[in-house]
């Protein structure tokens, strides 16, 4: 078995990027579906009208069965407005997902294509170097990792400040402003200390990866250069 080419020294991992950097680098490959995209904005829009009048329905329902009103009959419009709002939320978050999943998917088949040419177009050199387990192992955790991105990129964050200002002036217009700043105060707390307890498990993350994609490329290498 000849001297596995992964003795010689690693090389050195460039810079990583900031995530907002990464998310605008898919941008170009959304803007091909930029109708779907739009088509999926609408629907997670309308699931998000839908699941704040869950609550508000649900009040209404409770109320009308208070006994000193005395009714003679169940709110039925009322029961039937419920399980309508609820069958609008589950049904167009499905449509959403059934609208992106064709851009996801092309998206990542796009990114994948361009890394492997992009492969090919490298010198001698790097091929010579042998990492074959290593890159083959980055480029299928990277490609793995596109769809997550652009979830997040497209149906977290404007979604999530549309449903928090959405509520606030429903907690405003029918409580107290207190209450208001109460939910967004914990909404605040909550994002925060998302930010930073992830942040804090990136730098682990990020040292797994590195030592799987080493071990990777010492199985492969191994095999490759038995005689």
């Amino acid at each position: 078995m000849r001297r596995s080419s992964s003795a010689r020294p690693a090389a050195t991992y460039s810079p990583v990027r900031g995530d907002w950097k990464t998310v605008k680098s898919l941008f170009p490959y959304l803007w091909e579906f930029r109708g779907r995209v739009v088509l999926a904005l609408a629907c997670l829009f309308i699931a998000k009208l839908a699941n704040v009048g869950v609550p508000l329905v649900l009040k209404e329902i409770v109320d009308s069965l208070d006994p000193t009103k005395a009714l003679l009959a169940l709110p039925v419009f009322l029961l039937l407005g419920y399980g309508l709002l609820r069958l609008t939320s589950t049904l167009f978050a499905e449509f959403r997902d059934l609208v992106f999943a064709k851009v996801a998917q092309r998206s990542i088949r796009n990114v994948a294509l361009k890394t492997f040419r992009h492969l090919h177009s490298l010198s001698l050199r790097f091929h010579l170097e042998r990492q074959t387990g290593g890159v083959s192992r980055d480029v299928e955790r990277g490609t793995r990792g596109i769809d997550s991105l652009l979830r997040f990129a497209i149906f977290s964050i404007i979604p999530t400040l549309f449903e928090m200002a959405l509520v606030s002036v429903i907690l405003i217009r029918k409580y107290n402003i207190w209450f208001a700043v109460i939910t967004v105060g914990a909404l605040v707390t909550y994002v925060t200390l998302t930010v930073v307890i992830t942040e804090w498990r990136t730098q682990f993350r990020r040292t797994m990866n590195e030592l799987d994609s080493k071990a990777n490329t010492r199985a492969v290498d191994s095999l490759l250069n038995y005689e």
